[in-house]
């Protein structure tokens, strides 16, 4: 069995990170790069930097933090934000992203997967979907989470699946924040219903949680923040707890 990944992610508004709740209150968590330099240290398997708020006032990822992040961590790292082009992704990656991870531009233009997949390879491309649970149905959202769209959370990971993602990142914004768990079920209908990998994010407060997400909701990877941020939660010790429960992790 493949090991289970545990991914901090920073989210990233005017040059630092910040960690909200449900999407908005957003409180600073601090600079960028020196967090990605510490959870390398600490065991992290890799990172993911969303610029929050670029696709909700039209800017692109700033490419500056990409490089910088580059220079100064030694594990895997995603980027997203505003990312619309396949142009675009090949700046990115130049700069020193392994992956990225599009959103409201995959759900506006859909071909962008595929334009992205076929010329870089599925295993760059990360296919995030903001979703909540509305009359017991999965609305997926875009601009970081401030429009509904018409799309179901299942039926549009098979779609992007099929036109070439590599992964799935799927957050909660029902749970984002609240640390009250990750959103096990639905997790587990997208782990059911895909065969690429499904990254679970939203809603993580103790270390238990992690272990429902990869037990109950069958997730390859967790994603978490204001945890992590707020050293409420060491990787290492994690890692460990996680290794003791028999669910597989690179220690």
């Amino acid at each position: 069995m493949l090991a289970k990944r545990i991914i901090p992610c920073l989210d990233v508004k005017d040059g630092a990170t910040v960690k909200g709740v449900n999407f908005v209150n957003f409180r600073n968590a601090g600079d960028p790069v020196e967090l990605g330099q510490r959870y390398s240290d600490e065991g992290a398997d890799e990172l993911v930097y969303l610029d929050i708020t670029a696709s909700l006032e039209g800017r692109d990822t700033f490419v500056d933090l990409v490089r910088r992040v580059a220079r100064n961590v030694s594990i895997p790292f995603t980027v997203g934000g505003g990312i619309s082009s396949v142009e675009h992704v090949d700046t990115l990656l130049n700069a020193g992203a392994d992956k990225i991870s599009i959103n409201s531009s995959a759900l506006r233009r859909p071909e962008l997967i595929s334009e992205i997949a076929s010329r870089f390879g599925r295993q760059v491309c990360v296919v995030a979907i903001d979703a909540r649970c509305v009359d017991g149905e999965w609305i997926c959202y875009v601009k970081g989470g401030h429009e509904p769209t018409s799309r179901r959370l299942v039926e549009w990971a098979l779609e992007a699946q099929d036109r070439g993602a590599g992964e799935i990142l799927f957050t909660s914004m029902d749970h984002d924040g609240v640390k009250q768990g990750f959103a096990c079920e639905a997790l587990n209908q997208l782990h059911d219903a895909l065969s690429i990998p499904v990254i679970a994010s939203g809603g993580c407060g103790a270390m238990e949680h992690f272990k429902d997400a990869f037990e109950i909701g069958h997730a390859d990877a967790a994603l978490a923040a204001s945890v992590f941020h707020f050293n409420e939660i060491p990787i290492d010790e994690l890692k460990r707890y996680l290794h003791n429960c028999n669910i597989p992790v690179r220690l």
